[in-house]
């Protein structure tokens, strides 16, 4: 008879699991959900059943579908949460159309518009922050493959000051997604019953075909491996260093 232990495979947390280990390690107001889309209402879903103190914010560039700003509203009257609306800077706005228009992401690519409208207002938050929880998972996008539950966020950090990110839900599928808020009835974005998949900016988001990728209607006139908007550049930079 074999008297050696049998080692169970190894399984990866749940994401209820990392979420509760992101709220023991940092202060409540150290740490902070990122909420735009399905995946992210599906971990304030979970904060919530597992009574986590994390904070909520939302990046508002000014150029949302009316769709999302009512799911905004919803899922804030839903939960009865406050969601911190991070704005861009003005003046970084009115400089950019006045010297380029309203559309120039369509020839120049999307990083100038989204870095004032969007990295710039992450930028100031995560200063304040210690770690941040996104809805990243890794079949999401070519530049998302290898996504982590947990990383230093090496976009955002500086020597003096560490930023740590979590993706509690990086190794689910699409599917796990929409199968957790139909079971729980969580709010969704009324723009994914009309074939919108992934959704930004009005001007950068279609909708897409039933076998296109769910990344196609995002910034579709550019390579597969640039679409990030910054918020997970360091994402990019390991597809350009393979």
């Amino acid at each position: 008879m074999d008297n050696h232990n049998t080692q169970l495979p190894h399984s990866e947390p749940t994401p209820e699991d990392v979420l509760f280990d992101a709220a023991s390690r940092f202060a409540a107001d150290k740490i902070a959900i990122s909420f735009s889309g399905a995946e992210d209402v599906v971990l304030i879903d979970m904060a919530h059943k597992l009574n986590l103190d994390i904070s909520v914010f939302s990046l508002d560039t000014g150029r949302l579908h009316p769709e999302t700003y009512r799911f905004i509203e919803n899922v804030r009257s839903h939960y009865g949460i406050t969601i911190e609306l991070l704005y861009p800077d003005a003046d970084a706005i009115r400089d950019l159309v006045r010297e380029k228009g309203l559309f120039s992401f369509y020839k120049d690519g999307h990083n100038e518009c989204c870095g004032a409208r969007k990295i710039a207002p992450l930028r100031r938050k995560l200063e304040t922050l210690d770690a941040w929880i996104t809805g990243q998972r890794r079949d999401q996008s070519v530049t998302r493959t290898d996504v982590p539950l947990e990383q230093l966020d090496k976009a955002f950090s500086t020597i003096s000051h560490t930023v740590t990110k979590f993706n509690p839900l990086a190794s689910w599928s699409s599917h796990d997604v929409w199968a957790y808020i139909r079971a729980n009835e969580v709010p969704y974005n009324p723009l994914h019953d009309r074939g919108f998949v992934s959704i930004g900016c009005e001007p950068c988001t279609r909708a897409v075909g039933p076998h296109e990728h769910e990344r196609a209607g995002r910034w579709w006139w550019e390579e597969a491996t640039q679409k990030e908007c910054g918020l997970h550049a360091q994402n990019v930079i390991k597809i350009i260093s393979r």
